[in-house]
């Protein structure tokens, strides 16, 4: 059944309506945006031009995952930044469609890539001596094909439903991107049905997969009392990485798709967290927190330095 959508463009009301705020918040944004992308695509080449790390799938996987973090934050801070400097923060139909595709895309994509790392740390330290031939080269591909496949699955799923909605009245969205529960308040319909769906696609989804991280960490940490005191001190160094990243990612999501529709007084601000600080956290958390990477970081900055002396 096709809807009767008369809405060609959404308003949105974005962080705030002051324009001291809106100012500093620009320069802030661009700083966040700016530094959330240099330094993903800083470990990106880093790890893919350090061969030893590229070739372990530890770092294979963080390869991705930091890729995915700048996608995630360019689909989102872009166009905040540009209502921000705008009088008038307007998008049209298609634009927030594909808004709402990319994030959550890029989004789910990523929750896949975090609990193929959880797997891939369970392999390492729980079956250490079937570790290369469990997670050889071949079986990373897949995994990450995976990994791209079930978040263009899941994206498609939720456009699809969301292309139902009919859309005939307001179009003032309280919020700074185009995403699920705003729109679903803007319908002229009744939105229980598509509630549930959003639940069932993102809500649920978020709090199984992170439950089943958290009994796998509980399984790691179990079988550390039969390692050496520097093997579980590195074990935990990594797994401490990993765990951090995804207690910060799977909160923000349960907290924004895991309830009702009736909105959070900190909607925007979770949102804000999980969408644009979190990717900027990520390659801090894992650059810090280990010793392999800060010295491979090290060394490519030496390489460009060495570059940009030779011009």
């Amino acid at each position: 059944m096709q809807n009767q959508s008369f809405v060609t463009e959404f308003i949105l009301l974005g962080l705030s309506q002051d324009p001291k705020v809106q100012k500093i918040s620009v320069v802030m944004f661009l700083f966040v945006y700016i530094t959330t992308v240099g330094g993903n695509m800083l470990i990106v080449v880093t790890i893919i031009f350090s061969r030893a790390l590229f070739c372990c799938p530890m770092y294979f996987f963080l390869t991705f995952l930091s890729f995915l973090d700048a996608c995630v934050s360019s689909a989102i801070t872009p166009k905040m930044i540009s209502d921000l400097l705008s009088e008038f923060k307007v998008i049209s139909f298609q634009g927030c469609m594909t808004q709402v595709f990319f994030v959550h895309f890029f989004a789910a994509v990523e929750m896949i890539v975090l609990t193929v790392m959880a797997y891939d740390r369970y392999v390492a330290i729980c079956k250490p001596l079937h570790y290369i031939s469990i997670m050889n080269r071949r079986v990373c591909g897949i995994l990450v094909g995976v990994a791209w496949a079930a978040g263009f699955l899941h994206s498609i799923i939720q456009i699809l439903f969301t292309l139902q909605l009919p859309f005939c009245g307001p179009n003032v969205i309280d919020h700074f991107i185009c995403d699920l529960f705003p729109l679903l308040k803007l319908a002229c319909t009744d939105t229980h049905i598509f509630v549930f769906l959003v639940f069932a696609n993102s809500g649920s989804i978020c709090i199984i997969i992170f439950s089943l991280l958290l009994v796998s960490y509980g399984v790691i940490l179990f079988s550390l009392r039969a390692h050496s005191p520097e093997g579980r001190r590195k074990a935990l160094s990594t797994c401490g990485s990993h765990v951090t990243v995804v207690v910060l990612f799977f909160v923000s999501c349960i907290l924004i798709y895991a309830r009702p529709t009736s909105a959070l007084s900190s909607e925007k601000n979770i949102f804000l967290f999980a969408t644009v600080l979190t990717p900027l956290l990520n390659p801090m958390i894992y650059t810090f927190r280990n010793k392999e990477m800060k010295n491979a970081v090290q060394k490519m900055w030496k390489r460009l330095r060495m570059v940009s002396c030779a011009f």
